[in-house]
């Protein structure tokens, strides 16, 4: 019951975050700025993005709540998550809003190394992690070809 309590709570925080991010994009992928970037040809098709990132949210939320339902681990794990809450967020100010590509960058590239951190060091339910790993992976190597080639 702790868990089921713990995960609820992490699919209202985690798809807050989602909801806080997508305010701050100003526009996003449909502003004219992005629209006119040099993409990388293995830019998925917008719909790919809301797909994955609810997929993503589900996982790391199941991820949380057994995590956090651990005593040992809520501390560490709760500095960890706050990490991981502000980088996710802010990465779609600086990106889509203040237009930083280079910070970004920085940015996705901290939330890829925390997420990394949580796989190698929390190694219950690390499996919960991959498709978040993955997917900033991914979203890294758009980020980077975006700076490199505009």
């Amino acid at each position: 019951m702790k868990k089921l309590k713990y995960t609820l709570l992490f699919f209202i925080i985690n798809f807050t975050g989602l909801a806080i991010g997508n305010f701050f994009m100003n526009g996003g992928p449909k502003s004219d700025w992005y629209l006119n970037l040099n993409k990388a040809p293995w830019t998925p098709p917008g719909w790919v993005f809301g797909a994955a990132w609810t997929f993503i949210m589900i996982c790391f939320s199941i991820y949380l709540g057994k995590q956090f339902s651990e005593k040992n681990r809520s501390k560490l794990i709760s500095v960890v998550f706050c990490l991981a809450f502000i980088l996710n967020v802010s990465w779609n100010y600086i990106f889509f809003n203040q237009q930083l590509i280079f910070l970004a960058l920085i940015n996705i590239t901290l939330l890829t190394t925390v997420l990394c951190y949580c796989f190698f060091n929390f190694k219950n339910y690390n499996y919960l992690l991959l498709p978040y790993i993955i997917w900033l992976c991914i979203a890294t190597s758009l980020n980077l070809y975006i700076l490199v080639h505009n």
